[in-house]
């Protein structure tokens, strides 16, 4: 079993960067063919992928967001980290970190509250 526990700062304030975490247990993410997820849902809106890290530690970003996105990795904790700079209100949501393998997400965390207000 497979386990993502997402962990972050809850609020932050505009212009501010975040940084959220994600802690993997059962498994690792240096194991071929996974890559490691950040996806978002925003008030009323569908989910956004932010980018992910594969198994090998190359990263790939949401077009959007590539220039406030940074996605790495701390194998020997088995985590992942999102940064987000540059935050508006816009950035509030639900995020969440995933695993993809192939074409379908199969472990997802339970997701972090972000709310970026003044």
């Amino acid at each position: 079993q497979v386990l993502l526990q997402e962990s972050g700062p809850g609020l932050a304030k505009p212009a501010q960067t975040i940084s959220l975490t994600c802690t993997v247990s059962g498994g690792s993410i240096t194991t071929s063919d996974y890559y490691w997820t950040w996806i978002r849902q925003s008030p009323g809106k569908g989910l956004e992928w932010l980018g992910d890290i594969g198994y090998n530690g190359i990263t790939d970003y949401n077009p959007s967001l590539m220039s406030r996105t940074s996605i790495s990795r701390v194998t020997s904790k088995n985590q992942f980290t999102l940064q987000l700079s540059s935050v508006t209100p816009e950035d509030t949501a639900v995020y969440y970190c995933a695993r993809l393998v192939y074409t379908s997400y199969d472990y997802w965390g339970p997701a972090t509250q972000v709310t970026v207000s003044s």
